[in-house]
């Protein structure tokens, strides 16, 4: 029984030792901060490879959905000078798929509706409400009062005013070499649409033009006097814009690809 004892109590300190060498090695690592830094900066390295590297081998890792098509040049126009006047400082574009938001906003946000924005317009920061589902749930009229001035139709809006946007007359003069940026870095605009644009552009507000090609390029592109006035403003512009936005999608047919 005394060997059997002595042979137990002789392990111990053999396991205590081993254990032991595992910690000072950790230990090591923990008290160099420059070894540490090395060493976190492979992990992150290694962990962002396996990330990263299989996007360049796919085609596309966003779900295609029917209806969402390229900004007309109206509705470029119009976002351009939304992101001018940094609206997207105050109002995200980005629905998550949380009850409290889809039953006030709608439909939780698709990748794929923000697909050709460059850049897009998500957010950080909610000030104002989200505008991802904002197309049609206002007239133009209103729009125009609200951009005219904000708390006349929202009383504790802090929202500054901007009238001056129905003064500014523009001709879209430069929209296809907007459009032609935008081709470059992938938004899908044809060489038809390019030659296309500035005459696109002024049908967009003349409900009496040859609105035709308009609406075959564009699907679902609305048509009219956005802000009622003479000829075609920067008012008219971000009216176009607000108004589709959200409105591409039927998601009364609209199932997710699970497979996905």
């Amino acid at each position: 029984m005394a060997t059997q004892n002595q042979t137990a109590d002789a392990s111990e300190p053999k396991a205590a030792v081993k254990k032991g060498g595992i910690l000072d090695k950790h230990k090591v690592l923990e008290k160099n901060a420059t070894l540490l830094l090395a060493c976190s900066f492979l992990a992150v390295t290694v962990g962002g490879i396996v990330e990263i590297a299989p996007l360049f081998y796919l085609e596309n890792t966003i779900e295609e959905v029917e209806g969402v098509r390229p900004y007309s040049p109206l509705e470029l126009t119009g976002r351009e000078v939304y992101i001018r006047e940094g609206c997207y400082v105050c109002h995200s574009q980005m629905i998550r798929p949380m009850r409290d938001e889809v039953e006030r906003y709608g439909h939780y946000s698709l990748a794929a509706e923000s697909m050709y924005d460059h850049p897009f317009q998500w957010g950080s920061k909610r000030t104002g409400p989200d505008l991802a589902r904002v197309g049609g749930r206002y007239s133009d009229e209103w729009h125009v009062d609200h951009f005219t001035d904000p708390q006349s139709v929202v009383p504790e809006s802090v929202m500054p005013k901007y009238a001056f946007l129905k003064d500014r007359l523009i001709d879209g003069a430069h929209i296809d070499e907007l459009m032609s940026v935008h081709a470059f870095v992938g938004v899908p605009y044809t060489e038809e649409m390019i030659e296309t644009a500035k005459a696109d552009f002024k049908v967009q507000t003349d409900p009496f033009g040859d609105i035709d090609g308009l609406l075959e390029r564009y699907p679902g592109a609305q048509v009219r006097n956005f802000d009622g006035e003479p000829g075609v403003s920067e008012m008219d512009a971000l009216i176009a814009y607000m108004q589709m936005l959200g409105t591409l999608v039927d998601f009364s047919t609209f199932e997710a690809d699970a497979s996905r």
